[in-house]
């Protein structure tokens, strides 16, 4: 995913902090299941018309030694909690992620600036990703595998099994707020580690609400602490020997960067993408524009599976082609809050200023818009661009912006060369009905993941989930995360003849 280079949040003294009255009130951090409140405030403001959202208190360096001390002692009872409780506390999160859905859809709509329908569906997800956490850790199990294969190994056998791993570092991003620290908080819990989140600094106040339903179902308070901190501040989560495993969502150029300062420490990875989709002559085209446009501008395109390149076969192109801009045309853009908004803003001004110049760019090398290319402030229109030369910025970049550019192919080679022609790599689409059609691109897309009669947006959130090349490094979605957050142990056995 893109990160902006200047942050919305500002950084002010505690008592010269902003007069204005903040909406959600003022947050303190979560260090060690306890709720502090010192040091440096950040102003969060809405990235629709800049109003202030909440004011958090950031933890400092002394306070992240805290937080990560506190991990590594409380390791020693997240360890021997039995399965039961932890599936229950995880259960109990996502009832309690239930019961707060509107306040946490409200949260998300202000300080992210998703429309408020959307972010309903984001508070339902992580509260599924609870449940599925919560039946998961009952399936950490191992596998018994028979060691006589060679004369005098008789009698033996290994059991393998899993064990958790220890305290876990979670960076997250702005664009799922609530639902990307799920993906990192759930998989730790049922594997028995402690964790550490660092929220970004633009929609922290989500996180911390995460935080509180945490420590109010039961989870050990000295096993969870939401330390929203500046990024230097961070760099113990990412360097201390004391983490275990750094899982973070953000852009390439960080991810890759963190990677090489871990140490021996894992680290999981999930980064940017500029995802492709093919629309092939036999595709449902009616159906293939609906999920087009979906994928395209839901959330303003801030999305890192968002669909940014579409391959048409040449045949129906202009038949898709109408049916995709009657669709974007009907979508309206405007206040989060508002239940008939379908695409809010981009994050702030930087990203909406970022566009506009990748955008002219693109024009200048004889792109076409076909609709959409203004904005209001950070409200862009919902735009769609043809003839994109693959050189520019808005074609081989992630634009993380509700733009969407479409390619005519006349082979279907062509257009999985042209999704491969890339440096990245998360998710890909293809429609068609023709299993030699589909089975080329299950085969030779190279991406994590590849949907078949859908667009590269979809995810559901038990399924694994991460990519290739600049893409990322591992894999989440919670069974696959619980894997990454613990050791295989092997034990084996000499059973002795009596």
């Amino acid at each position: 995913m893109t990160t902006p280079t200047r942050l919305r949040a500002t950084e002010t003294p505690r008592d010269n902090a902003s007069s204005d009255v903040a909406t959600l009130g003022q947050f303190g951090f979560l260090l060690a299941g306890r709720s502090v409140k010192t040091g440096a405030v950040v102003e969060v403001r809405s990235p629709y018309d800049g109003s202030l959202v909440a004011l958090v208190h950031r933890a400092g360096p002394q306070d992240m030694e805290l937080a990560i001390a506190s991990a590594a002692a409380a390791f020693q009872t997240t360890r021997k909690l039995p399965t039961w409780k932890r599936a229950e506390i995880l259960q109990s999160i996502a009832v309690g992620i239930a019961g707060r859905r509107e306040e946490l859809a409200r949260t998300i709509a202000l300080e992210a600036g998703k429309p408020i329908k959307t972010a309903r569906l984001e508070v339902d997800r992580a509260a599924f990703t609870f449940q599925v956490a919560a039946e998961e850790t009952k399936r950490i199990g191992g596998e018994i595998v028979s060691l006589d294969w060679l004369p005098g190994t008789e009698g033996r056998e290994a059991h393998i099994r899993r064990v958790p791993l220890g305290p876990i570092a979670g960076i997250t991003p702005f664009n799922f707020p609530l639902n990307l620290v799920a993906h990192k908080v759930a998989p730790s819990l049922a594997a028995g580690d402690p964790i550490i989140i660092r929220p970004a600094t633009q929609t922290p106040v989500s996180a911390l609400m995460l935080g509180e339903i945490v420590v109010a179902a039961g989870w050990p308070k000295e096993a969870i602490s939401v330390v929203p901190s500046s990024t230097a501040d961070a760099a113990p989560l990412v360097e201390d020997e004391r983490i275990k495993l750094l899982t973070f969502t953000g852009s390439p150029a960080v991810g890759w960067d963190l990677k090489r300062r871990a140490g021996r420490k894992r680290v999981t990875l999930e980064l940017g993408g500029n995802a492709g989709v093919i629309v092939h002559h036999d595709a449902d085209l009616a159906y293939a524009a609906e999920r087009v446009a979906w994928g395209s501008f839901s959330y303003a395109g801030q999305s890192c599976i968002s669909v940014q390149r579409v391959y048409v076969h040449e045949r129906v192109y202009d038949t898709f082609v109408s049916e995709l801009v009657g669709r974007t045309k009907r979508l309206k853009t405007g206040d989060p809050l508002a239940e008939d908004t379908d695409v809010g803003p981009v994050i702030d001004e930087v990203a909406a200023t970022r566009v506009q110049i990748w955008l002219d760019e693109a024009t200048q090398a004889g792109a076409n818009v076909l609709t959409g290319g203004r904005r209001q402030g950070g409200l862009w229109q919902p735009t769609i661009v043809e003839s994109l030369p693959p050189t520019v910025r808005l074609d081989c970049q992630e634009v993380f912006a509700p733009v969407v550019g479409l390619h005519r192919y006349s082979d279907v080679m062509q257009a999985i060369a042209a999704i491969n022609d890339s440096d990245y790599g998360m998710q890909a689409g293809v429609f068609s009905h023709d299993d030699r059609v589909t089975a080329a691109a299950a085969d030779l897309i190279e991406a994590g993941g590849v949907m078949i009669n859908d667009v590269s947006t979809f995810r559901i959130d038990h399924m694994p989930y991460g990519g290739v090349k600049l893409s990322g490094f591992g894999r989440e979605g919670v069974r696959y995360a619980i894997e990454e957050m613990t050791e295989q142990k092997l034990v084996t056995i000499n059973r002795r003849p009596f």
